[in-house]
């Protein structure tokens, strides 16, 4: 099992295009690994075309009576809603799929939405079942089946969630297997399963290796099975894109480093751990010297 240390990076679930990019600019940043990995194990429901948030409650109530038909009110309130959510106003993003449902009760991606913010309410009983309601609707939908098994993860449920990983990597013509297999291997790891874990990041590896993020955490999953050679390869390839290194991913650097025994080379990870993230965790915890913990 993985230390306390260990960071494993979110994954993907189904949301519109432009609620994406708002949850992925929110998310950016801090800390850029671990909010890859988030906005990586999330996917985009389709119907959302905005990118801007509205600047008011005047332009919110005009756009959406402007809406004539129920697929047209639908969808604007679909894109209030993903808008919403993705500033964190969840009762108001809530709401807004409330509405799109009354003009469209059997709109799988509203349900799917509802499901997001559900979970992120913390109410896990509703948001399950509004998973379900949206793969009932649409069974063919790969990014629904991988929305459910990223939140079963994360209720650790973690056979049925796996169920629903292979469930989506399985459709006919499904283009998400790399985020997919991203995110049913950070599960497995989750779940202790680590040489599934190493297999289905590595497949993820294969077939994207410039994802930052599936480096990161193969990396860590090596580490834990003692291949360290490896681990050092894949860190080494994060850290060397200046944009992509973080506290987490130094961190990653200087334990592979003192597993093998290269006491300079994790000195100089210490040193740029001070310098960039003075007040990170993992800094603090090369201060005190738990690699190990």
């Amino acid at each position: 099992m993985m230390g306390p240390q260990t960071v494993l990076m979110p994954l993907p679930q189904s949301l519109p295009q432009s609620m994406t990019q708002t949850m992925a600019r929110t998310l950016r940043h801090a800390r850029l690994l671990p909010c890859l990995l988030l906005a990586v194990l999330v996917f985009a429901l389709a119907g959302c075309a905005r990118s801007t948030a509205p600047s008011g409650n005047r332009e919110v109530r005009s756009t959406a009576n402007d809406a004539g038909d129920p697929q047209r009110r639908a969808q604007v309130r679909m894109e209030l809603a993903g808008l919403y959510l993705g500033r964190g106003q969840l009762d108001t993003a809530l709401d807004e799929v409330r509405q799109a449902l009354e003009a469209r009760p059997d709109l799988a991606e509203a349900h799917g939405l509802r499901a997001l913010i559900l979970a992120s309410m913390g109410d896990a009983a509703a948001a399950d079942q509004s998973f379900r309601r949206a793969i009932q609707l649409a069974p063919g939908d790969g990014g629904a089946l991988h929305n459910r098994a990223w939140f079963l993860c994360q209720q650790r449920r973690f056979a049925e969630s796996e169920a629903q990983f292979e469930a989506a990597l399985a459709l006919p013509q499904y283009r998400d297997s790399v985020r997919t297999l991203l995110a049913l291997g950070v599960c497995q790891a989750r779940a202790g399963r680590m040489p599934q874990a190493e297999r289905s990041l590595t497949r993820s590896y294969e077939l994207d290796p410039a994802n930052p993020v599936t480096a990161f955490n193969l990396s860590e999953v090596l580490l834990q099975r003692g291949e360290l050679e490896r681990a050092r390869f894949l860190v080494r390839r994060v850290n060397g894109v200046v944009e992509q290194v973080s506290a987490q991913s130094l961190w990653l650097a200087a334990r592979i480093e003192k597993r093998l025994g290269n006491a300079d080379a994790v000195q100089d990870i210490g040193a740029q751990l001070r310098q960039r993230f003075p007040q990170a965790p993992e800094t603090q915890r090369y201060e005190r010297g738990t690699f190990d913990d």
